[in-house]
C-alpha cells in the first residue's frame, strides 16, 4: 500500500506544478508505440509506483485505437507503451515489479463522472453491494461470504444500488431467509432512497427498540417512506468516526474491484437528523472527513474529485455564496481534488436557481445540474444560455446529468455553449418502454461532449459493466428491451467511461487520465474476461483481477 501523505485539511491538498521533463527513451529500444516524454511527465505525483505489465491485450483507448502488449509505469506515470519488455525495462535504473498478465484484456482505469461514493463510504453497517445478485440465493451467498470477515453482532447492510427486479423471485428476501444466511449478524436491505426494506430477527430486535421504534413485519418487511427513514436513521446514529473510515475503505475496495479508479462525487442532500433524510442525505460539511483521514493514513486507493451540492431556497443563496467565497475549484493533488458545483446548484428551477447559475459563472466554477423529466433539461439549458449572454460559460464545461428525455435540439444548444451530458444506465433496474433513456445513440451522433457514469450507489449500481450491458442491449433487469434504437457499441461505452470522461474532470485531470499513453497517470485495469468479445449477456460479470493506481497495485 502506498503512502498518500497529508491532505492538509478539508480537500485542500497542495498541488505540485513542476515543469515537464523528458523520461528519455533508451537508445536501441524496440520500436515502441509510444515512449519518452509527455506533458506533465516530470511533475511529482502520488502514488508513484514502478511497474511493467506485459503479454496483454492492452487497449489504450487513445484516438487511434492502439492495442499494445506492454506498458511501463515509472514514478506513477506511463513511460512506455509498446510491444517489448526489454525496451520497457530500459526506462528504469532499478528493475521494477513486472507482471505477466497472460493475454488478458487491459484497459485504462475507469472514470465515473457522476456518482456518490462519499455517501457509500459513510453508509452505516458493513455495506455490501448486490449489483450482481440475480436471485435470493445469490443474496444469501453474498451475505454469507461477507459475514466471514465481519465480527459477529455487527450489521451487514445494503442501502441502494440494486432493486428486487433483478432477482429471479422479483422480491426482497424474507426475515427467515436472511436468518439462514446470517445466523450471527443483524441484516438490513433497503431499496433506493427510501425503501422498502427488510431485516432479519437480530435486526428486527434492534429497530424495535430504537429511540424512534420502527414497525417491522413478521416477515422482516419495513415499509417504504417514514418507516425505512426511521430505520436508516437509527443505524446512522450508531456510526462512529472509525466506523465511517472503515466504510470508506470498503467503498474504495469495491470500486477498484470493478475497475473504477477515478470518481467525480456529486455530494448529498443536507441531513436534518430526522426520518425524512433518507439514504441520500449526509452532513455536507463533515462527510468528506473520513475520506481525508483514510488518505492521510496512506490507505486511499482511488482518485476522488469532489463536487459541492447546494439546495438553497433563500434567494440570497447563503450556502452557495459562502462556498464560492471560501473554496477553490480544481484544488488539490492527483488523489483528492475539488471539482465543481452540483449536481444541484440551488433548489428548484426558478429565479433562485437562475441567480445561482449566474453566481457560479461569475466565480468561474464548473456547474452540473440534474435532468430526469421531459422538460427540466429545457429550462436548464435555456438558463445556461441566459447566463452566457452576460457571463460567458463556453470554457467552463457546464454539464446536464442523466438526460433520459433530452432532444437533439437541446443537445445542439448545449453543445454551442461548450457543455456536455453525463449519461447513466440507471433505467436498467426499474425502467420501462415508457420510462427509458437516455437516448445514447442520438447523443453520440450529436457530437456533444458525453461521458458515462453510474449514479451509484442510490438508485443504480456503481459497477460500470452493468451499465455497459444496458447501454449495448437496451434491456432492463427484467430482460425487456426498453431503449430500442438507442443502443451503442461496447467500444463506444468504454470510450465514454475512459477517454471521454477525462473532459468532465476539468483542470489538469483532462490531460492526464482516461487513456494509456506516455506521460499520463498510470491507472490500469486487467479484466477477468475479454470485454470486447464475450457474449453480451456476460458483460455484467466482468470485473477486475488486477487494478493499478499510479503504478501501485491496489486490487488483485
Amino acid at each position: 500500500m502506498f503512502k498518500a501523505g497529508a491532505t492538509a485539511g478539508a480537500a485542500a491538498v497542495a498541488t505540485s506544478a513542476g515543469a515537464a521533463a523528458s523520461t528519455g527513451a533508451a537508445a536501441g529500444a524496440a520500436a515502441p508505440i509510444a515512449s519518452g516524454a509527455a506533458a506533465g511527465s516530470g511533475r511529482p505525483t502520488r502514488p508513484a509506483g514502478n511497474l511493467i505489465l506485459h503479454n496483454g491485450h492492452i487497449h489504450t483507448m487513445d484516438s487511434r485505437g492502439t492495442v499494445a502488449r506492454t506498458v511501463a509505469i515509472r514514478d506513477g506515470r506511463i513511460v512506455y507503451v509498446g510491444g517489448s519488455v526489454g525496451a520497457a525495462r530500459r526506462h528504469f535504473v532499478d528493475p521494477p515489479r513486472t507482471i505477466d498478465v497472460h493475454g488478458r484484456t487491459v484497459i485504462p482505469g475507469i472514470i465515473d463522472c457522476h456518482n456518490h461514493i462519499v455517501l457509500m463510504g459513510n453508509r452505516p453497517g458493513h455495506h455490501t453491494p448486490l449489483g450482481n445478485a440475480y436471485s435470493i440465493a445469490d443474496v444469501a451467498k453474498t451475505y454469507a461470504a461477507r459475514a466471514r470477515s465481519v465480527p459477529a453482532g455487527e450489521f451487514i447492510t445494503t442501502i441502494g444500488g440494486f432493486h428486487f427486479n433483478q432477482f429471479a423471485e422479483r422480491r426482497l428476501p424474507t426475515l427467515s431467509e436472511l436468518d439462514a444466511a446470517l445466523p450471527r449478524h443483524p441484516a438490513y436491505i433497503s431499496v433506493g432512497f427510501t425503501g422498502p426494506s427488510v431485516t432479519n430477527t437480530a435486526g428486527k430486535a434492534f429497530f424495535e427498540r430504537a429511540a424512534e421504534p420502527v414497525a417491522v413485519g413478521p416477515d422482516g418487511s419495513i415499509a417504504a417512506g417514514l418507516e425505512t427513514g426511521k430505520a436508516t436513521l437509527a443505524l446512522r446514529r450508531t456510526l462512529t468516526f472509525e466506523q465511517r473510515k472503515r466504510g470508506v475503505r470498503d467503498a474504495m475496495a469495491y470500486a477498484v474491484s470493478v475497475g473504477v479508479t477515478t470518481h467525480l462525487d456529486q455530494g448529498a442532500f443536507q441531513a436534518t437528523d430526522t426520518p425524512g433524510d433518507g439514504a441520500a442525505s449526509e452532513d455536507n460539511y463533515t462527510m468528506h472527513l473520513p475520506f481525508l483521514a483514510v488518505y492521510d493514513s496512506g490507505e486511499g486507493i482511488i482518485r476522488l474529485r469532489i463536487n459541492f451540492l447546494h439546495m438553497d431556497t433563500d434567494p440570497a443563496l447563503p450556502s452557495l455564496t459562502e462556498r464560492l467565497r471560501n473554496a477553490f475549484p480544481f484544488f488539490g493533488d492527483d488523489l483528492v481534488r475539488t471539482g465543481g458545483i452540483g449536481e444541484f446548484i440551488a433548489a428548484g428551477l426558478g429565479d433562485t436557481w437562475l441567480e445561482a447559475a449566474r453566481r457560479v459563472a461569475a466565480a468561474g466554477w464548473r456547474a452540473e445540474v440534474h435532468s430526469l423529466s421531459t422538460t427540466d433539461f429545457q429550462i436548464e439549458i435555456e438558463g445556461f444560455e441566459a447566463v452566457n449572454a452576460s457571463t460567458p460559460i463556453t470554457d467552463l464545461r457546464w454539464v446536464v446529468a442523466h438526460v433520459p428525455f433530452i432532444t437533439r435540439e437541446y443537445l445542439d444548444r448545449l453543445n454551442a455553449l461548450g457543455g456536455g451530458v453525463s449519461l447513466t444506465g440507471w433505467r436498467y433496474l426499474t425502467g420501462t418502454p415508457a420510462s427509458n433513456g437516455p437516448p445514447f445513440r442520438t447523443i453520440l451522433d450529436s457530437g456533444i461532449h458525453a461521458g458515462m457514469s453510474s449514479d451509484g450507489m442510490q438508485i443504480a449500481p456503481m459497477n460500470p459493466f452493468i451499465h455497459a450491458y444496458y447501454a449495448t442491449t437496451g434491456k432492463n433487469a427484467l430482460g425487456e428491451v426498453i431503449n430500442a434504437g438507442q443502443q451503442i457499441t461496447r467500444e463506444e461505452v468504454l470510450a465514454l467511461y475512459t477517454r471521454c470522461n477525462a473532459w468532465f474532470l476539468g483542470g489538469e485531470d483532462s490531460d492526464q487520465l482516461g487513456t494509456i499513453e506516455v506521460g499520463k497517470l498510470g491507472d490500469l485495469v486487467v479484466l477477468n474476461r475479454d470485454y470486447f468479445t464475450i457474449p453480451v449477456a456476460d458483460l455484467r460479470r466482468v470485473r477486475s483481477v488486477l487494478t493499478v493506481l499510479g503504478g501501485e497495485v491496489v486490487h488483485t
